[in-house]
């Protein structure tokens, strides 16, 4: 196994169709495979152990991506966006290497000695880097065990570390979940997450496998997304919870006038507020929803709420019908959940507990911690959640996020889910901070849709549908929730913001 299949075959069966960039101006798959062999000799002749990217999106990413597959080394997309010390921190841990990269983070990285640094037009200029032979057609590591990608994690509560994927769970995950040459010349997936995130490594693989067009949106707008998604005819897309937001909001802007080209739309990377996908379907008429959950470590979705359950709990009157909007529907084929107590015991339909997963395209594995699998291969993913009768997963949040009151543990999600259950909000964020009686107290952040609510209301509300020890002793009204780049909740950013809401047990 290795990537380069994927790549290979497509070039094969469609060579000439474009597979990156505009209608007018893009590479060609057999461009793309030229241009990936090129990489590896710059790879694989310089010596490397990684080939780096630190950059916005361009034609670069599956250069590098596929590049790195023939050539034998790892990818590693860095977060271009961080602070120098935390940017440079992650890149002396690479290893020697290659680094695409813009004007600004060339001058960053050049401090790093290990990192040979290439401006990304030079690169595209050039991929070889001047390097001839070395590299034949066919020529890459069929080792299904050899690292593909290394990505690090966002690092919301810790350091970063370096999650392992290898060829075999990529491919896996593309051989089970994307038809080849299932797409049709005149589709085309509009790109907006950042290269270093998961999902924008699965989006170039499906995308290339599939044989669909990829439009790269280098820095996120919802005006600029909606105006690509007209000139290019963009018929597939991703985006994290807070662009759908941002997109949303940008239609009503525009008159309200539905979006009607986009035949997919999936979501995923956090959590979507109600209203807003409720919102969406509206917006977005004939097309198909997905929301897509899964992880860094299990090599992206491994559970989908697929386009009928979205319409249907649209239109439903049943209230388990309705509520499956706020689930991540079932698990993919060749992936397996269970939902386990904290013993390791698995719990039956309905209960709380953590989510585990099993499969092929699981891999759990790190550079500093080595693998978290266990003897069965099942990795834990500390996220909380639960298993309908029917076999919809509906995830709680973080097990780390949760809230401790009085001994008591409570999961911040089924507030929340309560909270913007009320037509007047938005979004809402629930967090523990410290308290002298209970060891937490619960303070709700909420953001209003449209004219604020009353508190009291809200925290009827929550009194009527959950326990006494769930209402939240402050409710606070913000603009908007605090979110990292990639679509992730900051709770840690909501407890500094309000830690003087509670009152230190240490005090």
């Amino acid at each position: 196994m290795n990537l380069m299949m994927l790549l290979e075959m497509a070039a094969s069966g469609l060579g000439d169709r474009i597979a990156v960039g505009s209608r007018s101006n893009g590479l060609t798959y057999a461009q793309l495979l030229n241009q990936a062999q090129a990489a590896a000799r710059r790879y694989r002749n310089s010596g490397v152990d990684a080939a780096v990217l630190c950059d916005e999106s361009s034609h670069a990413v599956p250069i590098t991506l596929f590049g790195s597959a023939w050539a034998g080394v790892p990818y590693v997309p860095l977060n271009y966006r961080l602070p120098d010390d935390d940017l440079l921190a992650l890149a002396g841990r690479v290893g020697s290497a290659v680094a695409v990269t813009d004007e600004a983070n060339l001058k960053r990285l050049a401090t790093v000695d290990a990192v040979t640094t290439v401006h990304q037009s030079a690169f595209l200029a050039d991929p070889a880097g001047g390097h001839d032979g070395g590299v034949e057609p066919g020529d890459w590591n069929m080792d299904p065990d050899n690292v593909a990608v290394l990505l690090f994690t966002s690092g919301t509560t810790g350091t970063p570390k370096s999650a392992i994927l290898r060829q075999r769970h990529l491919v896996s995950y593309i051989l089970s979940s994307v038809e080849f040459m299932g797409a049709s010349e005149d589709e085309a997936t509009l790109v907006s997450v950042p290269p270093y995130h998961i999902a924008g490594v699965a989006a170039m693989l499906s995308s290339v496998y599939t044989g669909r067009r990829i439009v790269q949106l280098p820095r996120f707008d919802p005006h600029t997304w909606i105006d690509t998604v007209e000139a290019e005819g963009i018929t597939h897309a991703m985006v994290v919870p807070t662009m759908l937001t941002r997109i949303v909001d940008a239609l009503d802007e525009r008159g309200g006038e539905p979006l009607l080209g986009v035949q997919a739309l999936s979501y995923g990377g956090g959590k979507m507020p109600r209203p807003v996908i409720e919102q969406a379907l509206e917006l977005f008429p004939i097309t198909n929803f997905v929301n897509a959950y899964g992880l860094t470590e299990t090599s992206s979705t491994i559970a989908l709420l697929g386009p009928d359950e979205h319409r249907i709990a649209q239109y439903s009157d049943e209230p388990a019908e309705q509520a499956r909007l706020g689930s991540v529907g079932r698990p993919l084929p060749g992936v397996e959940v269970a939902i386990r107590d904290d013993d390791g015991n698995d719990l039956p339909a309905g209960q709380v507990g953590e989510i585990f997963v099993r499969g092929e395209q699981v891999a759990g594995e790190y550079r500093e911690k080595g693998s978290l699998l266990d003897a069965d291969g099942w990795f834990p993913t500390r996220d909380g959640g639960r298993i309908d009768a029917d076999g919809f997963l509906f995830v709680q949040g973080r097990n780390d996020d949760l809230i401790i009151r009085g001994g008591e543990n409570i999961s911040p999600g089924e507030i929340e889910d309560v909270a913007v259950s009320h037509p007047r909000v938005r979004d809402a964020a629930a967090i523990g901070i410290a308290d002298r009686e209970w060891g937490e107290k619960i303070v709700l952040v909420a953001v209003p849709n449209g004219a604020t609510p009353d508190a009291a209301e809200l925290e009827d509300l929550i009194r009527s549908r959950l326990r006494s020890s769930r209402v939240p002793a402050h409710i606070v009204f913000v603009d908007e929730l605090p979110h990292n780049d990639t679509g992730k909740l900051l709770r840690r950013v909501l407890r500094e913001d309000y830690t003087h809401l509670g009152n230190d047990p240490g005090d």
